[in-house]
């Protein structure tokens, strides 16, 4: 496994939800914060993503623009600053409202303002990735020619299935924005990487080859036996010298972030799977399922069963 890949794993819940909205100028919607991300693409027209923390300045989109809201915060998107607000709310259920029907623009007597693709994504943020972490409070990935072709192509795919749903529509739209999630996250760190003269935090880290190398190999294997050595030679280090390195750019000495990752991963087991005590403490490296429960309690406050039965309520 790749750490990003990883680390969006560890926090994802549940199914993502998504839709295509016509609007109408004046026009304008108000998102509460959340404990979730989501995202917005305008296909068409223009709009502003006002962010909600004060005094930080409205993003004007243009058509192909993407914002991803990292952490849930609260935000407004509007036709035009100063253009009444109404608030998004969610079913009963947590799932989003359904659209309006799309008229054709013939049909709806003008063609709306702006046609935006909207998602959002359930997370649990208790043990949040610091990859995650540091992502700014809105991440704007403009429009540009031959930018980010990939990510291009995933925004049409979904907005296809979404604009004509067809039998399998579900399962690919779920895939789909799954893979627009990932697409979103490495298109920043890639141009944090190009745009910064000296990247820093985890974009020197997945930067720097040898400490790259080392966070492959404990994600591939937490249940391995590391040792600093052993890390460090993957890159063609000696022990003192990558140790600094990782220590560096991660945050955290090598076999802290191992530890870290191997309680990261255990809970996520309990959370989403049946899987024996004993089995989920060989998985994470530890050898008796007593060694493991210690460790445990101790990054989360509380024995395995207890939390696996607490996610479970």
């Amino acid at each position: 496994m790749d750490v990003l890949s990883d680390a969006v794993a560890s926090i994802r819940l549940g199914r993502p939800h998504s839709a295509i909205w016509d609007k109408y100028a004046p026009w304008g919607a108000r998102f509460e914060a959340s404990s979730g991300a989501g995202f917005h693409v305008l296909l068409r027209g223009s709009a502003w993503l006002v962010p909600g923390r004060e005094g930080t300045e409205p993003i004007a989109l243009a058509p192909g623009d993407i914002v991803f809201v990292a952490h849930g915060c609260g935000h407004a998107l509007m036709s035009e600053p100063g253009a009444p607000l109404e608030p998004f709310e969610l079913e009963p259920d947590g799932t989003w409202p359904r659209p309006p029907e799309r008229l054709p623009d013939v049909a709806a007597g003008e063609p709306p303002a702006a046609v935006l693709l909207c998602g959002a994504y359930r997370l649990d943020r208790a043990r949040a990735h610091p990859l995650l972490s540091e992502l700014p409070e809105v991440v704007h990935l403009p429009a540009r020619v031959g930018a980010h072709s990939s990510l291009r192509a995933a925004v049409e795919l979904l907005g296809a299935e979404l604009d004509d749903p067809k039998p399998g529509s579900d399962t690919i739209v779920s895939a789909l924005l799954d893979t627009l999630l990932l697409y979103i996250l490495r298109a920043w760190w890639l141009g944090e990487r190009q745009g910064a003269g000296h990247p820093t935090g985890w974009a020197a880290a997945l930067a720097d080859p040898a400490v790259a190398a080392a966070l492959r190999a404990v994600h591939a294997d937490p249940a391995h036996p590391w040792t600093v050595a052993e890390l460090g030679a993957l890159g063609g280090l000696s022990r003192a010298p990558f140790a600094r390195r990782f220590a560096a750019t991660v945050g955290s000495p090598p076999l802290a972030y191992l530890t870290w990752w191997r309680m990261t991963t255990a809970g996520r087991l309990l959370r989403s799977e049946d899987t024996p005590l004993r089995v989920v403490a060989e998985r994470c490296g530890y050898a008796s399922e007593f060694a493991f429960a210690k460790a445990f309690k101790r990054q989360f406050g509380v024995a395995p069963g207890r939390y696996r039965r607490g996610r479970a309520a």
